[in-house]
């Protein structure tokens, strides 16, 4: 039988090699991921209209929020993975991968249970209101079989390319987002099912991902198989210790999501506030084109982690930062096309969403030029959160992703358009990102100062040895 498994060595590979090998089939598959997005949003615009955009982006933050504790645990257990992987400890890694795929079964399915059973006080959480109310209420029921689904497919793309299948993980990617596409036309067009039909296209093509995840895992791995979990009082308590610890690694990667997710949330109420309804619908398109931005990064940060995690755990720091070196300068080229993309073409952009008729067409043609301007700086600083993450350095990365996606950015959602009017409003996240890169520039170089400051003190001793000796 075929075996698409990838002969992959973290530990002794060319850097720029390795690096490809893992990046090109991460990023086909997120740009059919990203394919999906916006042919969606083409199909919602223009098979039902406006009040779809903006119905689908107030339910967008939960699909954020479940896709964000997938990558919280899958980065987590890739990390610890890829450590005890290097020290050629493979039961450790297995049980670690298990506890996380458990873990994340449970919480999608206690998340998605409370949805169901409140749904007026979740939508009301998340903004939505007024004529908007019936619309956003049907997408959103349809909707929630999605949390369980995305949950299994996000954490075992990050399994999957550890033990060293990065095509397969980009199949499972391609292949669910292609059935996604075709049943978004087939329920929207000829079926004129509306906004549940944009739900259920989504829930198979979740179905899909999941089910060619739960495959890999039961009869493709390498490495990583599941493993048997043992249900005594002891095991369970390990097990709480290490998914609290593959939690705290993977922290960062919950509240990147969660930014996206606060972005939207409170870009869609200082929108409407400012606004109206016209404005709400302009900003979705921007939302439907953040998270493609988003995942190109991503792609950056993820493909580099492994190699990271495993030669930090090697001890191998000259591969370590040679793979961060490598990482940033593709981020930096990444972050400059999209910019000078949004710069130059926004209007081409805005077309594929809505007619020229539309008078949301030109309140988006006008503001995403400076909603872009901020995407270099977002590549930027979702690589070196990554490098973080891979180091174990939680806290830090932690701390860089709450203040880009929420406190410099909910502050410039309240200070920005009262002193530059609506370009305040498209400039919020450029300025949350750069306030972000400039705290991260004062971290790199206190961090370096205080590693030179213990480089001095450990050879004082050395040196006053070395004199009184010769005294």
């Amino acid at each position: 039988m075929y075996d698409n498994r990838d002969n992959i060595d973290f530990g002794n590979a060319n850097i720029g090699r390795l690096f490809a090998s893992i990046f090109f089939p991460t990023l086909l598959g997120m740009l059919f991921n990203m394919a999906f997005l916006l042919t969606d949003g083409i199909f919602v615009g223009h098979g039902i209209g406006a009040h779809g955009l903006a119905s689908i982006n107030l339910i967008a933050p939960i699909m954020m929020t479940i896709n964000g504790l997938g990558m919280m645990l899958g980065v987590g257990a890739s990390v610890v993975a890829a450590i005890h992987l290097s020290k050629g400890n493979n039961k450790a890694a297995r049980i670690n991968v298990t506890q996380a795929f458990e873990a994340g079964i449970l919480i999608s399915l206690l998340m998605g249970a409370f949805c169901y059973l409140f749904p007026s006080t979740v939508l009301r959480m998340l903004g939505v209101e007024g004529a908007l109310y019936d619309s956003t209420l049907e997408y959103y029921l349809w909707f929630l079989p999605t949390c369980l689904l995305l949950m299994i497919q996000t954490l075992g793309l990050f399994v999957i390319r550890l033990d060293g299948s990065p095509r397969y993980a980009m199949f499972s990617n391609i292949i669910p987002a292609v059935v996604n596409i075709v049943l978004d036309y087939v329920f929207i067009f000829p079926c004129k099912m509306g906004l549940m039909g944009a739900a259920l296209a989504t829930d198979f093509g979740g179905l899909v991902g999941a089910l060619m995840v739960a495959y890999y895992m039961l009869f493709r791995t390498r490495s990583l198989h599941l493993y048997r979990i043992k249900t005594s009082w002891t095991s369970l308590r390990l097990t709480l210790r290490n998914v609290g610890y593959m939690v705290r690694v993977g922290f960062p990667g919950l509240v990147g999501e969660i930014a996206v997710a606060v972005m939207m949330l409170s870009g869609n109420i200082a929108f409407m506030h400012y606004m109206g309804d016209d404005g709400v619908a302009a900003y979705s398109i921007a939302c439907y084109l953040f998270p493609l931005v988003y995942m190109i990064c991503n792609a950056v940060a993820q493909s580099a982690q492994p190699i990271i995690s495993f030669n930090h755990g090697a001890g191998k720091q000259p591969r370590v930062f040679g793979t961060l070196r490598f990482s940033l300068l593709v981020s930096v080229t990444i972050g400059v096309l999209v910019s000078l993309m949004f710069l130059f073409f926004s209007p081409t952009v805005v077309l594929c969403f809505l007619t020229p008729e539309s008078p949301t067409y030109a309140i988006a043609s006008a503001g995403l030029p400076y909603y872009g301007s901020g995407f270099l700086f977002m590549a930027l600083n979702i690589c070196i959160v990554g490098y973080l993450q891979s180091i174990e350095k939680s806290g830090a990365a932690s701390l860089f992703t709450i203040l880009r996606g929420i406190v410099f950015l909910v502050a410039a959602f309240a200070v920005l358009p009262r002193l530059l009017g609506t370009a305040g409003l498209w400039l919020s996240m450029p300025c949350a990102e750069l306030l972000t890169t400039a705290a991260i520039v004062v971290y790199a170089i206190a961090t370096q100062q205080r590693r030179k400051n213990s480089s001095t003190e450990a050879r004082k001793p050395t040196e006053v040895r070395h004199n009184n000796n010769k005294i």
